[in-house]
């Protein structure tokens, strides 16, 4: 089930016992586990949402958060059983379920088989181990929602009805270069479109400059740049880009994980070009907007397949690195890998 549809479910059917909200998209995580708070709270009889009784004192009684590296099986059986004060019905919400050891898991099983009518039980997971026999049980016998993030041809339709909501309008290339954002997650384009609602008036239509504008950034370090002056070999600009983006307040991992996301989108769509593909389409195909194609294309024609092999092993070490020991230093570690990369591209020219 999509979450879209679990107002309906809810409204028409009530609270089922037993739910598994399944993905890696944390904006749709976040909103089906409000959606289940808030549905218990209306359909507990104790009141609307927002009175005293329901959002309270009286809701400590019959609700319990608990995370998959913290608890166990005997946990979650005991809350699941207990009976809610002030309440008809009791919620418990195990996050972080992917962390639950799978002997946990098992234990949990017959309960899944016939669960507490007067509970609803929810796990929330980014990915859940498949083969394992709870993990299968679980997705058998629950309401599973679907948290997948959104394929490219649902993103522009998804940030449109977003921004209907909020009051404004984008034009086409504007809205093309959120839809790009959307790659790194929905609450990273949510806050562009909150500060751009924020900033201009009700009823305008948002150019690419505002949207540049309510980033916050200096102009010329987005990643498409970065990747621009490493395919160009020019580590001065890179280390640059590599400098202001942290200084800005960068994750780094972030920008990392940007970062080979954009080589990713270069390297298929150098595949497409020797495919005989025509260079507009291959931009096409690998999600470039339309206003940044040419410039995507001339970043593409820099690259041979050594190289990019020879870019995966420095991301692979800078991942490494940046979730290791040194990861104290990351303007070192990420300066490494635009060293690096930058230096095979001039090889490359050299031959």
């Amino acid at each position: 089930m999509k979450i879209q549809e679990l107002p309906r479910q809810l409204k028409e059917q009530g609270p089922a016992p037993l739910y598994l909200i399944l993905g890696e998209e944390a904006y749709f995580r976040d909103q089906a586990f409000a959606m289940l708070q808030k549905s218990e709270l209306e359909g507990d009889g104790q009141g609307k949402v927002g009175e005293e009784t329901s959002e309270g004192v009286f809701d400590t009684f019959h609700s319990d958060v608990v995370y998959g590296d913290e608890t166990n099986a005997s946990e979650i059986l005991g809350l699941a059983e207990e009976v809610a004060f002030f309440s008809s019905r009791r919620r418990l919400f195990v996050k972080w379920a992917e962390k639950l050891s799978a002997k946990d898991g098992e234990v949990l099983i017959p309960y899944f088989q016939e669960p507490n009518e007067a509970t609803t039980l929810v796990f929330i997971g980014a990915k859940l181990d498949g083969r394992t026999k709870w993990v299968q049980a679980l997705k058998k016998l629950a309401i599973v929602l679907d948290c997948a993030p959104l394929v490219e041809n649902q993103r522009a339709g998804w940030i449109t009805q977003q921004t209907r909501h909020l009051g404004f309008q984008l034009e086409p290339a504007a809205l093309e270069m959120l839809k790009d954002q959307a790659n790194e997650g929905l609450y990273a384009v949510m806050g562009e479109l909150e500060k751009l609602a924020a900033y201009l008036p009700e009823g305008q239509q948002v150019q690419v400059q505002d949207v540049e504008l309510v980033r916050g950034k200096p102009p010329g370090i987005s990643v498409f740049d970065w990747s621009e002056a490493v395919s160009l070999g020019d580590h001065g600009r890179a280390l640059d880009i590599v400098a202001k983006n942290l200084e800005t307040g960068e994750a780094p991992l972030r920008m990392l994980g940007a970062f080979l996301w954009q080589m990713r989108r270069i390297w298929k769509a150098r595949a497409l070009l020797l495919e005989g593909k025509e260079q507009g389409q291959a931009a096409r195909q690998v999600g470039v907007p339309p206003f940044r194609a040419r410039e995507f294309m001339q970043q593409v024609r820099q690259w041979q397949e050594p190289h990019f092999r020879q870019a995966w092993a420095g991301f692979a070490r800078a991942d490494s690195a940046l979730k290791g020991g040194r990861a104290s230093h990351p303007k070192l570690i990420l300066d490494d890998l635009v060293i690096q990369l930058c230096q095979g591209k001039q090889r490359q020219a050299v031959r």
